[in-house]
This record gives structure tokens, C-alpha cells and sequence, in this order.
């Protein structure tokens, strides 16, 4: 049985090695990366600030899967003041399929919830379609489309 708990920062090898494999399979997506080592967050620093949880799930006492929710304060037009903006959204390639990253997005509904925020919101690449099937099958829509141009 999944099990889904807090990361502390025992865990640092292994969410680690996840954020390198979440830029692994980004890098396709996204010719502005740097090439060679790269690192998206402070993951640390993340797990001891009140306004972000990290989680994992564990499963036979080994992390499968992490992601994290991170308060932000939201744009002073919009009807809500603050928004959780989820994260680190990583399933082993091992167990994907098996309802892990829903189970992680359960779990930081109610972490988000217990703040008394009711909007959360995620980034995706426009051409991840696994990943974009995966977070429709758990609530989210598409809202804004981020474009660019190299020039």
C-alpha cells in the first residue's frame, strides 16, 4: 500500500536524484534549459519553510513519488489572495500508472485546504501530453497558454 508522509530532510538523496530526472524529461520540452547539471529548487530550504509542504510517497519503505505545494500570494486582481502553486511532481517510471502522482495531489489538497486556500494551479509543457492527462484526470483544466520566442 501507498503511503504518502512529509519529506524531511532524510530524504534529500533520493528527491534529488527525482529533480534530475524531472529535468530529464523535460529537457525535450524545453530548448532554454542549460545543458550539463541543472537543479530547479532549493529542496532543503523547501522542506523546512511553513509555506511549502513537500510530500512523498513511499511504498515498501521506498520513495516512489514527491511533489510539493508552496503558498503564493496571487495577483491583486484576481478573486482569491492567495493560491497554491503546485510542484517537484514526480512518479518513479516503475510505478506510474498506478494512481501515485493522484494519491500525491490528494494529499496536498488538504495540506492546501487546512490553509484555507481553495485555488491551486501547476505548470505544464504544452507538448508533455502524459503529464497534461495526468493532471486532468485528477480536477485541473486548462487555463493560460505560456508562449515564447527566441530571437
Amino acid at each position: 500500500m501507498i503511503h504518502i508522509r512529509k519529506a524531511t530532510s532524510h530524504d534529500l538523496t533520493i528527491l534529488l536524484e527525482f529533480e534530475q530526472g524531472i529535468i530529464a524529461a523535460e529537457r525535450p520540452f524545453d530548448p532554454t534549459l542549460k545543458e550539463g547539471e541543472i537543479s530547479y529548487y532549493n529542496l532543503e530550504k523547501m522542506i523546512s519553510a511553513a509555506d511549502v509542504e513537500v510530500i512523498v510517497a513511499v511504498l515498501d519503505e521506498q520513495i516512489i513519488g514527491s511533489g510539493y505545494a508552496r503558498i503564493e500570494d496571487a495577483k491583486p486582481y484576481l478573486n482569491h489572495k492567495l493560491y497554491a502553486y503546485l510542484g517537484f511532481m514526480f512518479t518513479h517510471p516503475d510505478h506510474r500508472g498506478k494512481g501515485v502522482n493522484t494519491q500525491i495531489i490528494e494529499a496536498l489538497s488538504d495540506w492546501v485546504r487546512l490553509h484555507g486556500i481553495s485555488e491551486m494551479r501547476l505548470d505544464v509543457y504544452n507538448d508533455n501530453f502524459s503529464a497534461i492527462r495526468a493532471y486532468e484526470k485528477a480536477g485541473f483544466k486548462k487555463h493560460l497558454i505560456n508562449m515564447r520566442i527566441s530571437i
